[in-house]
């Protein structure tokens, strides 16, 4: 058991957190589940096998104290960790005259600050053993801008970061990895959208990702539903 890798993964308790939970279980980690819903979490947990395979821990990552105490929390309970997949983040209308000004507000600090939180949480633990592995979840909307819409700022923003960590990193053994989903269909959306990818999708990229050969770091994976045409 203790030479199961350990992944931490944010905006866990659903979507693409919880599909990769359930691949990385199936491929042998163990993993450190964190969000902000503490049922559904610990719901998680126990259907992934209970506290031999997985914790729940409830993780604001805009809070600086909620990340620090995640790592901390998979390292006093599985005395290691090995990637980390900063997944959290929520979405708005688009229109600069949609939503309120504290939703916008909200949304930056989630998937813009909550990102730069992860990295700066468990980058000092990989830099110590160096190695170890930075999974981001950015966007399609990360790689072209959408009318009116502030997320796809955020993602543009979240696509730099993850390039600016791997250029950082290079000289070390540790790896990033930016995940770039088209649409899919998760709790993201109000309204079920049809053609759309899976969460588990997603999850089987991130595995892609985590189960390459020491040397080799995939950067980039970008994934669209077969018919999403930009």
């Amino acid at each position: 058991m203790a030479d199961e890798p350990v992944l931490v993964i944010t905006g866990a308790s659903t979507g693409i957190g919880a599909a990769t939970a359930h691949r990385a279980v199936e491929f042998g980690h163990r993993v450190v589940l964190g969000a902000r819903s503490e049922d559904k979490l610990h719901a998680l947990a126990d259907e992934l096998g209970g506290e031999e395979k997985a914790i729940a821990v409830r993780c604001d990552v805009t809070s600086w104290d909620d990340q620090q105490a995640l790592v901390k929390a998979a390292l006093d309970r599985f005395g290691r960790m090995d990637s980390y997949f900063a997944n959290a983040g929520f979405g708005a209308a688009r229109g600069f005259l949609e939503e309120s000004v504290e939703h916008w507000k909200s949304m930056i600090d989630t998937n813009v600050l909550g990102v730069a939180l992860s990295i700066r949480a468990s980058l000092g633990h990989f830099r110590e053993q160096n190695s170890g592995h930075m999974i981001i979840t950015s966007s399609i909307a990360g790689r072209r801008t959408l009318p009116g819409s502030l997320y796809s700022a955020t993602k543009h923003a979240v696509t730099a970061i993850g390039e600016a960590l791997r250029a950082e990193i290079a000289d070390t053994d540790i790896k990033m990895t930016l995940i770039e989903p088209g649409m899919v269909d998760t709790p993201f959306f109000d309204n079920r959208p049809s053609g759309a990818l899976e969460p588990d999708d997603i999850a089987r990229a991130v595995m892609f990702a985590l189960t390459q050969p020491p040397h080799v770091d995939v950067n980039e994976i970008l994934i669209r539903p077969i018919h999403q045409p930009t």
